[in-house]
């Protein structure tokens, strides 16, 4: 693991991506009304995305501060969580402000794509092809990898159907032989298909710690990635290259965390017991800053059902706050809450 963490600063040394200096801040609004028994306030919502991207960018109105993010001729994705099915998914009323938002700044809606990995998953959630005023799509299993676009970490992983280099079919998977790689490979969507990039995670607890903004673009948009996230290493330094990579973290030009819902156990999947109703979005350039707050208050509520502590998980967020990614430490994040009124 010594070359990858070697590799990934070598990275960040070309100027994959700039180093992120000083004081971060996070902004976030919260009203307890954008949800009520799960369903979606939309005005409530566009009022929220509204302010907190005119605060991360410092400009007066949302045209003018999604117009500062992406230009009109730049195909702009989406990035949304769709594991937690219907009820614990990036909530479709946070994506069609976004959207609006980009629309009213003079951003042709067929430049824009919303995508995650199932399609299932995107359709329980709201995003079915057809019923939405935007371009939807999925990973398609095995043929929607680029064979070119490579990743390579010195951890085997055992192919299963729908990675890019698995040989066999679906309905006889049980009966192939073992196959091991140490590659993976990016989806063709983060490659060829978006310019720049809307990231926009769940506020939940993962088996690396936080599935957060780093973890969103990363894991999701690549293939034989299970292995990534094996202990001890819980995707530590994998995850801070893949977000280094040029494909990925120099695209995202903002994070809006989803935390109208939040889950500190079970997630990414939807674990009603472990989920409450938070009303909230955080947002901010900064994604290590955003996933580190996320993880100490899934520790706060984890510690008060008596559950372990995650953090021992989610080392790579402190490796890629010392590779230049962004923040850790709570000394140097800033919280700031977005006024409503």
């Amino acid at each position: 693991m010594k070359r990858a963490f070697l590799a990934f600063c070598l990275a960040l040394f070309h100027g994959a991506l700039l180093c992120h200096a000083g004081q971060a801040v996070v902004y976030y609004a919260q009203n307890y009304d954008a949800l009520d028994d799960y369903q979606q306030n939309r005005a409530a919502i566009r009022k929220m995305v509204d302010a907190v991207v005119c605060e991360v960018t410092g400009q007066p109105s949302p045209a003018a501060a999604w117009g500062s993010l992406v230009k009109p001729s730049e195909r702009v994705g989406i990035k949304v969580s769709a594991a937690g099915g219907r009820d614990f998914s990036t909530h479709r009323a946070l994506v069609d402000a976004i959207v609006e938002g980009l629309a009213d700044a003079g951003h042709p809606r067929q430049n824009i794509l919303v995508w995650g990995r199932d399609e299932a998953g995107l359709a329980a959630a709201g995003y079915r092809k057809g019923d939405v005023p935007y371009a939807v799509r999925s990973i398609e299993p095995g043929v929607g990898y680029d064979r070119q676009a490579v990743f390579t970490a010195p951890v085997l992983g055992k192919l299963i159907w729908g990675d890019l280099l698995f040989v066999g079919n679906k309905s006889s998977e049980s009966d192939e032989p073992a196959q091991l790689s140490s590659v993976s490979h990016f989806s063709k969507i983060l490659v060829h298909e978006v310019d720049r990039i809307i990231n926009v995670p769940v506020f939940s607890d993962a088996q690396c710690g936080v599935a957060g903004c780093i973890y969103n673009v990363t894991i999701p948009d690549i293939d034989n990635w299970r292995r990534l996230l094996q202990p001890p290493a819980f995707g530590d330094p994998a995850l801070c290259e893949l977000y280094a990579d040029p494909r990925i973290g120099p695209k995202v030009v903002i994070n809006i965390m989803d935390a109208l819902l939040a889950q500190y156990a079970g997630g990414p999947r939807f674990e009603p017991n472990y989920s409450l109703d938070f009303g909230a979005i955080y947002a901010g350039k900064d994604p290590v800053a955003i996933d580190a707050t996320a993880l100490r208050r899934i520790d706060q509520w984890r510690k008060g059902k008596n559950l372990p502590s995650v953090a021992d998980r989610a080392h790579y967020l402190q490796t890629a706050a010392a590779g230049g990614l962004g923040q850790f430490a709570p000394e140097n994040i800033t919280l700031k809450e977005v006024s409503l009124r």
